[in-house]
């Protein structure tokens, strides 16, 4: 008995010894690639740029003034003026005595315009974007909208679009009023700043690098005369200094966008890309210049270290269980599904993907005749995990179905058959449930 009882009590022991140490491992592991980042400001935000997988966020709906940042808005708004044809990257705007007069304070960040002078789009954009000058902005601005107060509207129209939801505009640079020198757009109070959450700001730098590329191609720019060879050069350095060569300079960084005033402190919207995998991060409200770009390279450093992009489901793929979708009036009934697009993810270094898929349709049935790439719905991606802080788009990444092949619509035989055939099997299933209500 005695024997018995001391084997049990040594199983009960290791038992309970193996179980403390495979705990003792799972959270040593998970304090390892989930790090209590220890960031410094008001808000913070790290995302995975071709996702928006969320990374780590700190307050990251909270509105907040972003100063400067708010360039970014004003840069997608003339990208997307170029690309559909409104301006052109070589066509000249004058300067108004508004945008002259804004120009003149070099204690903000500026290039001096000549009144009633002109200059090309082109110019007065790189001077926003690699200068972040502001009487420069504010003439982009009055292009665009006719004047700031127009130009505002954009601004609001754009961020709806775009899905953020926390902000709020009152100039087109990101000043404080009180900096416009009492021409701030009407209805708008001299105190007041424009804000953002540093989600939203996220989803803007997200998605002017996606849907412009090229802004990127400006904003790496470190340093560049405006006008050179004319009356006034002026010596440009670029205010990201995370930039390649200059002060605090991080292997993989090429934009996006600072921004200070007292009331916003200093903040900082950068993005870096290494082999597969850009991020973007965004920190507001750091007590020093030094401070935004610290808090930055910590974001990026637990980003890359314990991340890695993987493409989870390729152009093409299809759900085991739910490969078609009916089709009605069709030849077929039905028709091949698939996404239509590639989908790359970042995931914790080590791990598979932890992820569960759906799908979403637009209706119950697609109506021939269907050309192939037809959207039918979307496929779904969440976190296994409920606590997982999801993607800039919510909870759930979307992703578009589209058919796999053309579906030609059937003749009125087929479909006079098919009528036929269902009024004939309606009643019957009526017939045999009446019987089966007899008994």
């Amino acid at each position: 008995m005695k024997v018995s009882f001391q084997k049990q009590m040594f199983a009960v022991v290791t038992i309970f010894t193996l179980l403390c140490s495979m705990l003792f491992t799972y959270s040593s592991a998970s304090a390892a690639t989930n790090p209590a980042l220890d960031v410094q400001g008001e808000a913070a935000i790290l995302v995975e740029a071709s996702s928006g997988k969320i990374l780590y966020e700190k307050n990251p709906d909270a509105s907040l003034p972003i100063a400067s940042m708010t360039k970014m808005m004003t840069e997608y708004i003339v990208h997307e003026a170029v690309e559909k044809g409104k301006i052109k990257w070589n066509q000249k705007t004058q300067i108004s005595d508004y945008a002259h007069t804004i120009s003149q304070d070099r204690s903000l960040s500026n290039v001096p315009l000549e009144k009633g002078g002109s200059y090309t789009v082109k110019e007065l954009y790189e001077a926003m974007a690699i200068y972040s000058a502001n009487g420069a902005t504010i003439a982009l601005a009055e292009l665009i909208g006719g004047s700031e107060a127009n130009f505002l509207k954009i601004m609001d129209e754009k961020a709806k679009e775009l899905g953020m939801k926390n902000y709020k505009f009152v100039n087109a640079t990101g000043l404080t009023n009180k900096d416009l020198k009492g021409q701030q757009p009407p209805g708008t109070s001299p105190d007041e700043e424009n804000k953002m959450s540093a989600k939203d700001c996220a989803i803007l730098a997200q998605r002017l690098i996606t849907d412009y590329p090229d802004a990127l191609d400006t904003a790496k720019i470190t340093k560049k005369v405006f006008q050179e060879g004319g009356k006034y050069p002026v010596q440009m350095d670029n205010w990201n200094w995370m930039l390649k060569g200059l002060v605090y300079s991080y292997d993989g960084v090429d934009g996006l966008k600072t921004g200070s005033t007292p009331e916003a402190g200093y903040c900082f919207t950068g993005t870096a890309k290494r082999g597969d995998m850009r991020l973007i991060a965004v920190v507001i409200k750091t007590n020093s210049y030094k401070a935004r770009f610290d808090e930055t390279k910590k974001l990026f450093d637990y980003g890359f270290s314990s991340f890695e992009a993987k493409e989870l489901y390729p152009k093409g793929y299809q759900l085991k269980d739910k490969k078609t979708a009916a089709v009605a009036k069709g030849k077929e009934k039905e028709v091949g599904i698939e996404t239509a697009k590639a989908i790359q993810i970042a995931v914790p270094k080590g791990e598979k993907a932890p992820y569960k898929i759906g799908y979403q349709f637009d209706k119950k049935e697609v109506i021939a005749p269907i050309k192939k790439g037809t959207k039918v719905g979307y496929m779904t991606i969440a976190s296994k995990d409920g606590s997982d802080p999801g993607f800039l788009s919510g909870k759930e990444l979307k992703t578009e179905l589209v058919t796999k092949e053309n579906v030609e619509k059937a003749n009125w035989f087929v479909l006079a058959m098919r009528g036929i055939g269902s009024f004939f099997s309606n009643l019957w299933a009526g017939a045999v449930d009446t019987v089966k209500g007899w008994f």
